[in-house]
């Protein structure tokens, strides 16, 4: 029997054990390691500000699904991975495999700077969300490091926040580069910016923080905030174990995979733990691309413990969206420009759809619509 192990419990990690469970050959044992016992659905966590969608619909129970679904759940963090002697090192136990899956996801990266990620809030799973909302009506000013989509995300919902409750306080984006938002389109951009002048958020280019005194925040060049909040939202990594395996790897930490998503014969990457490249340009992370790649993986291992070729991976770019609180939104989907309040219903609609359980799309349905609230 064929011990296969998946590092992550995210999208790309229970994409890849549907695939498993469904695979009418049971000559597989099947183990899932995750840092909690509890997956959060990360797409939506701004939604749990300005939008009252509570965190507990967020959640996914992954102990729960293994004894449903009869695999290993263990729940542990991951230090490190030996690829010659095809071992899993944890905190609690060691595991040898015969395949490895690593979709183990992205968090917060905080650049090695200790103090600043224990005075900022974050948002890498459910839990942070409920943290900061709980502590919003504590700061006068809220200050977002970041200006990618979560940032932008996370401002319209602190916005829509605060006018629920008729409450005026300032709030800021702070960008380290020019422009926010990055490689996107320049009609994205302008399209984002006007709606955050109509929100009025300040956004603060060529910014970056200076000094942080308990609540008080300084910024390069000066400019002091009393009594705010420090959320950090600017750029993601992977997780240490990855940082410190030995192969190809990204600025980011995301390793570098071949066509078939393998980082060897043995070990596979998905989701944002992946750098996979096609005709030289790398897939950006994004949900639709993890749930691809976790299927694909785990399709190889099957064939390869049947003795079948392996399948390439082919991605399929649905698109992307910027959602904003207002209920505006700009972005690309299939191929069409949008803008406007038709991609934040697309947007909606592929969260509901991809919510881990019934529960909990009806809970996001329901907080979403207002519906007995």
């Amino acid at each position: 029997m064929k011990k296969i192990i998946i590092i992550g419990g995210g999208f790309a990690g229970l994409s890849a054990l549907s695939v498993f469970c469904r695979c009418k050959s049971r000559d597989f044992e099947i183990t899932l390691i995750n840092e909690k016992d509890k997956a959060s659905f990360l797409p939506m966590l701004p939604d749990c500000l300005g939008r009252g969608v509570a965190p507990e619909y967020l959640l996914f129970d992954l102990a729960g699904l293994s004894a449903k679904k009869h695999f290993n759940f263990i729940m542990d963090k991951v230090s490190g991975i030996n690829l010659e002697k095809k071992e899993v090192i944890a905190s609690k136990v060691n595991l040898n495999y015969d395949f490895l899956i690593i979709a183990s996801g992205s968090e917060t990266n905080f650049y090695g700077n200790s103090q600043l990620r224990d005075c900022s809030f974050k948002l890498d799973n459910a839990q942070d969300a409920g943290l900061m909302r709980g502590a919003l009506d504590n700061y006068d000013c809220f200050l977002i490091f970041g200006a990618g989509y979560t940032g932008i995300e996370v401002a319209t919902n602190l916005r829509i926040y605060l006018e629920k409750r008729k409450i005026d306080k300032r709030i800021v984006i702070i960008e380290r580069s020019a422009a926010m938002l990055g490689p996107l389109a320049q009609w994205m951009k302008d399209y984002v910016s006007d709606n955050l002048k109509r929100l009025n958020i300040e956004v603060l280019l060529n910014s970056s923080l200076d000094k942080v005194e308990g609540s008080k925040i300084r910024l390069t060049g000066g400019a002091t905030f009393d009594n705010s909040m420090l959320i950090w939202t600017a750029g993601v990594k992977t997780s240490d174990f990855i940082q410190n395996l030995n192969v190809e790897k990204n600025p980011q930490g995301r390793i570098k995979v071949d066509e078939y998503l393998r980082v060897n014969n043995t070990c596979f990457a998905a989701g944002d733990a992946a750098y996979f490249s096609r005709n030289n340009i790398f897939l950006r992370m994004a949900v639709q691309f993890a749930i691809a790649q976790g299927n694909c993986c785990a399709k190889n291992i099957i064939r390869s413990a049947q003795g079948k070729r392996f399948i390439k991976f082919k991605p399929v770019d649905l698109g992307l969206i910027i959602p904003m609180a207002n209920n505006r939104a700009a972005g690309r989907i299939l191929g069409v420009n949008m803008k406007g309040f038709l991609p934040v219903f697309f947007h909606y609609l592929m969260c509901i759809y991809r919510s881990y359980s019934l529960r909990n799309k009806l809970g996001i349905i329901k907080d979403l619509t207002g519906i007995n609230a």
